[in-house]
């Protein structure tokens, strides 16, 4: 964030965060509760999206799957984080705010979001599975969105950000060692100004 805040020279920022905060790594309960801080913080300088991982916990307590693949898919590690069990014990107060995030942010050039949308429908139609879980038949489509969509989702090898016509890959494989990466925008154009990389 740091970075980000040097680049913008004091101009004003908001922040857009696209999903999986938790089971990506050893400590879910600390970025969630950093997360929830930085919000607090910022107010309506910071937009935190929902991921497919979110949506996976929350299915879970709501008794709409079973928490076996959710554990399998990295809720082990979240559980340990937060020192429970089970999914139904993680604090109420961190489950309303996975619950209160929004599936997607529209800032009139670039649309963010978690996976990416369904090609067929309008930005406005999108249904919340293919924006948390879309990969194909969106990351080959070509067609103009009228936005350029921002998304992660998708690891990629390369370890660099995939910047293509109409949409932004910015999954640099965090959760497998790779970077973690930023895209700095302004208002005058809708390509990413530059990128920030940590780790």
């Amino acid at each position: 964030m740091v970075r980000c805040q040097r680049r913008a020279d004091a101009a004003p920022l908001r922040f857009v965060f696209l999903g999986d905060y938790i089971d990506r790594g050893p400590d879910s309960a600390g970025v969630v509760r950093y997360l929830m801080e930085l919000q607090s913080r910022l107010g309506q300088g910071m937009v935190a999206l929902k991921g497919n991982h979110e949506a996976m916990v929350l299915d879970v307590c709501d008794g709409v799957s079973t928490e076996s693949y959710w554990r399998s898919q990295g809720g082990e590690a979240t559980l340990r984080s937060y020192g429970v069990a089970r999914a139904r014990e993680l604090p109420e107060t961190n489950l309303n705010w996975l619950r209160s995030l929004p599936l997607s942010y529209d800032d009139g050039r670039r649309f963010y979001v978690h996976a990416g949308v369904n090609p067929l429908l309008p930005l406005d139609a999108q249904p919340e599975r293919d924006l948390i879980w879309i990969r194909e038949p969106f990351l080959s489509d070509r067609r103009d969105y009228g936005r350029l969509i921002v998304h992660g989702h998708t690891p990629l090898e390369s370890s660099k950000p995939d910047l293509r016509a109409s949409r932004l890959n910015l999954d640099t494989g965090a959760v497998f060692g790779g970077p973690l990466t930023a895209a700095l925008f302004t208002a005058r154009q809708t390509e990413p100004v530059s990128f920030v990389q940590v780790g």
